[in-house]
């Protein structure tokens, strides 16, 4: 039997070309946050998806030198908060525009639901999740979460994420 593969060069794409194309992938934003003995944080993720419905489980996957991915790891649990259209301030917030150290989440409503994790009020979708899995992959890890409780609010428009810019639907 041929190996097919024998022929791929086995050297990895050049970093900043995968930063290019990958900002052509158009996403929603999502919040990631996580609480332990009493210290909460959170941040933008774009590494957000479901793994499977039954049983019911989504992943991020979260940079290793992070406050939040500390707090995950010793938590063993997460928040998922998928941003609206009108929630363009608080994705700027949790992306990193603020030192981390300050408390991103002070003066925001918040709410939780079974873990106790805090979500943020408003936006399109909230995903309360328990890890069962963790993989350690380059700078990051993947935390798989077994969704405890999950919400969503169809009639809200999400905010967007295209080539390094906030979008919205265009109206049909």
């Amino acid at each position: 039997m041929t190996d097919y593969l024998s022929d791929i060069p086995v050297n990895p794409a050049d970093p900043e070309l995968l930063r290019q194309a990958m900002r052509l992938w158009a996403t929603g934003v999502a919040v990631v946050t996580s609480k332990h003995d009493g210290m909460v944080h959170g941040m933008t993720a774009s590494s957000f998806t479901s793994v499977s419905l039954i049983p019911p489980q989504v992943l991020v996957a979260i940079n290793q030198s992070t406050r939040t991915h500390k707090l995950v790891k010793e938590s063993r649990s997460f928040g998922v908060s998928v941003l609206g259209a009108d929630q363009q301030d608080i994705s700027d917030r949790f992306a990193g525009r603020l030192p981390d150290d300050v408390d991103r989440l002070a003066g925001l409503d918040l709410f939780t639901l079974v873990s106790r994790v805090p979500l943020l009020k408003g936006g399109v979708a909230h995903f309360d999740c328990r890890v069962i899995a963790t993989f350690t992959s380059g700078t990051h890890t993947i935390f798989i979460g077994s969704v405890l409780a999950a919400q969503g609010t169809p009639e809200e428009e999400p905010l967007l994420y295209y080539n390094r810019n906030y979008r919205k639907f265009a109206p049909q």
